[in-house]
């Protein structure tokens, strides 16, 4: 056979394929070769602060990282799954409590909840630990407490856990129905068809480290969740550093001053790209209250940032499909601006 016979490989299935398996870490090296072309300055700042923000979620990331990875290994995830059968509104009463006092965060959780989804556990049960969870943790309540107060402390907390029921509520409902089969994109765990592990569990090994297979699949599990996770991430803490530089906390100031509903209103808009995380975002809310800011729209500003923050929000892109996504972004809007009227109302009682 001649050279002129011989397929050629098409080069264009290969950048296709290329693109198709990294298009997440071209597009954070394309936006960071575009900084540093036409503002450098601006291209070190946003390299810088999504290295410090990898650094500063990564040990909530390896925990979760290796608990998934040890659940999948040990056969531990057949006990998880089944923990969550049962009645359906105790489960997902129970996550959201979880949820809301677990000290994960909203990208840290992601890994838990690809495991979760990838067992059979119910998608309502998940949605209630998965809304609750970027709210409030233990170290953000004592920061809220010191930096507002106690009772908006409790208040916050209050409202994590309420917003999975209420989230959990609605996918169960939702679900009754027949929709939201298969929550998982294509490729992340086994989409929704784990329910083997409940229906025909397999026996727990505990010392995993003992078996070669269960070595290899912790391994595995591991570096794969890794990957996926830096990968967004990146590109989600680049892009929220191009927020902060380009967006003037002046015009937060602005949007959400002065009292009555409107401002609820826009502090639950505002909130969605939410460039600033819960921690920085607690001394703008305390400053704006003391300027006159009704706490309702603090609260709903609060809220509907943590849960629909650009790091989280991508994670949940890249892990769920398309109306999973959109249900997400819409009880978190729902449930911002309801906690936030209603801790307006609870304030202006008491």
């Amino acid at each position: 056979m001649s050279d002129a016979t011989l397929p050629r490989p098409d080069w264009r299935n290969s950048l296709a394929a290329i693109w198709r398996e990294q298009r997440v870490w071209i597009a954070s090296a394309l936006i960071l070769l575009a900084l540093a072309i036409f503002d450098p300055a601006q291209a070190r700042s946003s390299a810088l602060f999504a290295g410090g923000a990898l650094l500063n979620t990564a040990p909530y990331l390896i925990l979760s990282i290796a608990i998934a990875a040890w659940a999948g290994a040990t056969g531990a995830d057949n006990l998880i799954a089944r923990a969550f059968t049962g009645a359906p509104l105790l489960m997902i009463g129970l996550a959201a409590l979880a949820g809301g006092i677990s000290p994960f965060c909203s990208c840290g959780v992601i890994p838990l909840v690809a495991a979760l989804l990838a067992m059979g556990v119910p998608l309502s049960a998940v949605m209630a630990f998965w809304l609750a969870s970027p709210i409030m943790d233990p170290s953000m309540f004592v920061l809220t407490a010191g930096v507002l107060d106690l009772e908006f402390a409790i208040a916050k907390t209050l409202t994590a856990i309420g917003l999975g029921i209420f989230g959990g509520v609605v996918v169960h409902v939702l679900a009754g129905n027949g929709a939201l089969a298969d929550p998982l994109r294509e490729g992340i765990g086994n989409g929704g068809c784990g329910g083997a592990k409940i229906r025909a569990p397999k026996p727990v090994v505990w010392r995993f480290w003992a078996e070669t297979d269960r070595r290899a699949k912790f391994g595995k599990t591991a570096i794969s969740t890794t990957m996926f996770l830096a990968k967004w991430l990146t590109l989600a803490f680049v892009l929220e550093s191009l927020m902060l530089a380009w967006i003037p906390a002046e015009t937060v100031t602005a949007a959400l001053g002065g009292n009555g509903l409107w401002p609820i209103v826009t502090a639950t808009l505002v909130g969605v790209p939410a460039y600033l995380n819960g921690y920085a975002a607690l001394p703008l809310v305390g400053g704006l209250m003391e300027q006159g800011m009704a706490p309702g729209a603090g609260m709903a500003f609060l809220v509907a940032g943590g849960v629909t923050s650009i790091p989280a929000a991508m994670a949940v892109w890249a892990l769920a499909k398309p109306q999973v996504f959109a249900l997400y972004i819409g009880l978190s809007l729902s449930g911002a601006f309801a906690a936030g009227l209603l801790f307006q109302l609870w304030v202006t009682m008491a």
